[in-house]
């Protein structure tokens, strides 16, 4: 059996980390989320594997053409994205077989994989599913025994709490079905409506719930989360340098070339990146994943975020939960909230993220003046700026000026 991963989306709901890359290679514990799946289906055995680019695919292709793995990878272009059954139906003339197909921004267990593979054994189409607390926000599956007989989308009354995870195994008579969908209020071509139509002509559809997990990146806080949940499980590796008079504790991942100078204190589960440059005197705390050729100055502060490659943390910083692109440069003295003074979870503008701590999301090229300030469920987009003392409290599209009288005003609300 071969898999199809999708991974032509631009990722909207990913802004600003976005606008230069698709959101499949946004990273989780130092790969990107694309490079996650592709090893989950190399070790359920998988020998071939298509990738669906589009968005950006010149940033997929670049990466993975330097990377070996023991499968056949494949690229598949959807010159326009127009939904996932068109992106599905750019593999018909190179698929005559069963096969798997996974949402490139959606990272599995390869025993997930096996477990569906092996029920597709039975039944020709099979939808991988998990119950959710939360079934509205959701694709939810009608089932009866064994069989979908429906699949709603976000449905207001769900009948079941069997949440549809965008992982699937198909028969080549898909395309036919693929053939007949219309678009959607999207304006896009839905493989939901695809496979609802197999189930209307009577074609046995069939379901796998999973118990194990499942980590759904759909915005960027997801990040943050999806790095909770699998750096507990890293080894301490170090293909640096530490000094003498600097502390490792825990299992730290430190890449090639790196230095981790005198005083810097370093606790894991952490990644640190090829040709990073760490301290002296500064705080690494758990969570954190640095990139390759990250700089982290005197006396900062880095505490469950992730920095992309070539960004510069100048000195006397503090940076938490938060997730900062490339090339970025913070000035000295720049501090970023991540804590609300009533506790309560936080917004980025008028979209919930659950979460108790969130500092920044900041795309690339963006640069901080000294003595800048950052507040809790920022979202800055990339190439701007923060004036010497600015504070940042909102949404700031691309090539923002950010300056000490600047005031943002956001979802009706002035800051």
């Amino acid at each position: 059996m071969l898999a199809v991963i999708l991974a032509a989306g631009e990722g909207m709901r990913m802004r600003p980390l976005t606008y230069n890359r698709p959101k499949v290679m946004l990273p989780v514990v130092g790969k990107p989320i694309l490079e996650h799946i592709i090893n989950s289906c190399v070790k359920a055995g998988i020998p071939r594997i298509l990738i669906v680019t589009g968005y950006h695919e010149d940033v997929v292709r670049s990466y993975l053409k330097n990377r070996a793995f023991d499968a056949e990878v494949e690229f598949i272009r959807q010159a326009k994205q127009l939904g996932t059954a068109d992106a599905i139906n750019q593999t018909r003339d190179f698929v005559h077989e069963r096969f798997l197909v996974l949402n490139g921004d959606s990272i599995v267990t390869p025993s997930t994989l096996e477990h569906l593979i092996e029920k597709a054994r039975a039944q020709s189409t099979v939808i991988a599913a998990q119950k959710v607390p939360d079934p509205s926000n959701y694709g939810i599956l009608e089932v009866s025994g064994e069989k979908v007989v429906g699949i709603i989308e976000k449905p207001v009354h769900p009948r079941s709490d069997l949440a549809n995870i965008g992982i699937y195994v198909f028969d080549p008579v898909i395309f036919g079905a693929i053939n007949k969908t219309t678009r959607s209020t999207r304006d896009e071509y839905e493989i939901t409506d695809a496979i609802q139509l197999l189930i209307e002509r009577k074609e046995e559809v069939g379901y796998l719930h999973i118990n194990e997990p499942w980590i759904d990146v759909g915005r960027p806080w997801d990040l943050l989360r999806a790095n909770e949940l699998l750096l507990p499980s890293i080894d301490g590796v170090n293909d640096g340098l530490i000094e003498p008079l600097a502390t490792v504790a825990g299992a730290v991942k430190i890449g090639h070339n790196a230095i981790i100078r005198n005083g810097a204190y370093v606790i894991g589960p952490a990644v640190i990146g090829a040709h990073c440059d760490i301290g002296p005197n500064c705080y690494i705390r758990p969570g954190t994943c640095l990139g390759d050729r990250v700089k982290i100055g005197n006396a900062v502060e880095v505490k469950n975020s992730i920095i992309m490659d070539d960004s510069k943390i100048g000195h006397l910083s503090y940076i938490g939960d938060s997730v900062i692109g490339e090339r970025c440069n913070f000035g000295a003295g720049t501090l970023v909230a991540n804590l609300r003074f009533d506790e309560r979870p936080i917004k980025v503008g008028a979209t919930p993220t659950g979460r108790r701590k969130l500092g920044v999301i900041m795309g690339d090229d963006v640069h901080t003046g000294i003595n800048s300030m950052i507040n809790v469920g920022s979202s800055i987009g990339p190439d701007s700026t923060l004036d010497i003392g600015a504070i940042a409290n909102g949404i700031y599209p691309p090539s923002s000026t950010i300056t000490s009288s600047h005031k943002m005003v956001n979802d009706g609300h002035s800051f």
